[in-house]
Order: structure tokens, then sequence, then C-alpha cells
């Protein structure tokens, strides 16, 4: 990874890319006031460090078929680094898991389940995430109505 530092320019490349990825780079150069080709090599130095982390569709819950989310709240029976790699790559394999999170508190971990229903619901938590060694509990809220799912990212400390 090479090291880059962002300033405001890239603080709007990214902006507008949180906006439209898939926006032409002669747009993007347009829209943050470059030429196409400095705007070019920016936007594959902000790859090239990481900080672009990918590209992808945005796809809508409701309309793919996956109506319940889950957040997942997990205390584990060890508290190693070893129970945690186990447990977060038992997670991984779990194609309803789309986030997780190790976390401080009263859960271990923290986990974003999309579903299709409820009865898919209990085949995923009694099948596949209470199947996994290591995990003692787990306390499941349900979201009634999604408000904000996604960014765009805060990046007012880019100065």
């Amino acid at each position: 990874m090479s090291e880059h530092l962002p300033d405001r320019v890239d603080r709007a490349i990214v902006t507008r890319l949180q906006q439209d990825g898939r926006i032409a780079n002669v747009d993007l150069a347009d829209a943050v006031s470059l030429s196409p080709s400095a705007c070019l090599r920016r936007v594959k130095a902000l790859e090239a460090s990481g900080i672009i982390a990918g590209y992808h569709a945005e796809v809508s819950r409701a309309r793919a078929g996956l109506g319940l989310t889950v957040f997942i709240g997990l205390t584990v029976e060890s508290h190693s680094r070893q129970a945690s790699q186990e447990i977060e790559q038992a997670l991984l394999a779990i194609p309803a898991v789309v986030a997780c999170y190790l976390v401080s508190g009263s859960d271990d971990f923290l986990i974003e389940a999309a579903i299709p229903d409820l009865a898919s619901y209990e085949k995923v938590l009694l099948d596949q995430i209470l199947a996994v060694p290591a995990v003692d509990t787990a306390r499941s809220v349900f979201a009634i109505r999604t408000v904000l799912s996604r960014g765009p990212l805060p990046l007012d400390h880019w100065r």
C-alpha cells in the first residue's frame, strides 16, 4: 500500500465518487476542477493507498428479497486472539452476515444480517451462528424500518 495523504481535492474526488462511483473521469475532473489526466492520477493514488477500497452496486434489500435486517450481539466463551479469529472466519462464511464488528461492552461481536424472513433467520441463527463452537449467546434486534444504511462517509477532517 502506497503512502497517500489526502487533501481537499482528494476529499472532493472521494465525495463525488461516493455519490456516483460510475462517473466518467472527464466529468469527475470537471466537477473537481482538474484536468482529466490529473484527476485520474489522483484517483489511482487514492485506490493504491487503500482510501478507495473498491466500487460496488447498491442493491435494494427489499427488492432482492432480503426484507429482514437483524442485528445480533454475540458473547463468546473464550476471549483470546485465536478464538476471535476462529469466530471471525466462521462468521465470514455465513452469506447472510453483511457486517461484523468486534465490539466493547456487553457483547463481544455485533453482526448485521440480511435475511428473507423470520423462518430463514431461525435457520441462520440455529444452524450457522449458534453452531460456531465458541459462541455462547446471541441477542437479536430486528430493524423495523431503515432510515439510513449507507454513507457517504464524512470527510470534513481532510483539510
